[in-house]
């Protein structure tokens, strides 16, 4: 390993070695994520373009990595802080270290940091663009100053699909705009459906020559706002075929709808955030990654379905007029707990209905 440093562009400096690829400057919006594992998962999400997650749990790295776990065709993320990384992995499944597919990836990474202290001044300063690596102080504090961090950037164009694909042989036909979406949440839909996955820019006309029984709206990175493309597409669609929307997805549904968003202080990342469902008043542990979030005094045309119980925030909608539901956090979990993999049967029985 090779020193380095994180430079914050509020000039908070951590020293620390770099792993992965040695790259003398990365730079992004640092946030932290709570999850005990599933490092992989995480670092493959899509959601994280643009970010440089910093871990709270203390090791990683001991499981090392494999090609099934990975959530997406490659590494989004901007790059990896942790507080200690062990190289030598132990499990059946990996087929190489953390640091060799990161490395491969071209993804650089920082070890031996007090990510303790990290995450405490992320939550009383809330996100800050950093940079990190092997460059001197000077020009990593440069770096992280000229970062314009995920607010106004379109980051979905970066993850979004080129080209039309499809999965699964399902009797349903649902079609999925991809604003970044993962690998498990495919997984759910083909179980009960044959899915045509769209790029994030197709419109009405190329989605309906899909012949749809239902919309997905996908997770992905960045501010909903600057997604306009999107939610005018998904405002067209509403009516014509059920719609279930998940983190991004859910953001730009709300948009369609008429309502507002907002980036938070530093956003939920993690697997287990605490979410009741205001229908039955049952509590949910949910898996999390997202750094905007909807204004509830403007939602419009639609009820709260689901709220955070650490922050209060919306985390699910329903259309009053629709049969249009999304989602903040992830059903889908990959990682995470599952106990709300009954959206998906909602979204299976909103198409039946509407067949």
């Amino acid at each position: 390993m090779t020193l380095g440093a994180l430079v914050l562009n509020d000039g908070t400096v951590f020293e620390g070695q770099i792993f992965g690829a040695q790259k003398p400057v990365s730079s992004g919006e640092v946030v932290f994520n709570t999850a005990l594992s599933g490092y992989q998962e995480i670092l493959s999400d899509p959601s994280y373009a643009g970010q440089i997650i910093s871990f709270t749990n203390p090791h990683i790295g001991n499981y090392g990595v494999n090609k099934a776990d990975s959530e997406s065709r490659g590494i989004f993320a901007r790059g990896l802080i942790v507080r200690d990384y062990d190289e030598h992995y132990s499990n059946y499944r990996a087929a190489q270290s953390l640091g060799r597919w990161l490395e491969a990836a071209g993804i650089s990474a920082i070890s031996g940091l007090d990510t303790r202290k990290l995450t405490r001044h992320i939550r009383q300063s809330g996100s800050l663009p950093g940079a990190f690596g092997t460059a001197p102080v000077k020009d990593l504090l440069a770096a992280a100053k000229k970062e314009p961090g995920t607010r106004g950037v379109d980051l979905v164009k970066i993850v979004s699909a080129a080209k039309s694909y499809r999965r699964g042989t399902g009797k349903f036909r649902v079609t999925a705009l991809d604003f970044g979406i993962k690998t498990s949440i495919i997984e759910h839909l083909v179980k009960f459906a044959t899915v045509t996955v769209l790029p994030a820019s197709a419109t009405k006309r190329q989605i309906l020559a899909t012949r749809p029984d239902g919309l997905f709206l996908s997770n992905g990175p960045g501010d909903p706002e600057i997604i306009d493309y999107g939610a005018e597409t998904i405002r067209q669609m509403l009516g014509t075929v059920p719609v279930f929307g998940i983190c991004l997805g859910h953001q730009l549904l709300a948009t369609a709808l008429g309502a507002k968003t907002e980036k938070m202080p530093f956003g939920h990342h993690g697997a287990n955030h605490p979410v009741q469902d205001l229908s039955n008043g049952k509590v949910e542990i949910t898996s999390q990654n997202h750094n905007f979030t909807i204004v509830e005094k403007s939602l419009k045309n639609a009820i709260v379905t689901h709220r955070n119980l650490n922050d209060g925030v919306v985390e699910g909608i329903k259309s009053t007029h629709f049969p249009a539901f999304s989602i903040q956090y992830h059903p889908e979990a990959g990682p995470g707990p599952h106990d709300a993999g009954y959206l998906f049967d909602q979204f299976k029985a909103m198409m039946e209905d509407h067949r």
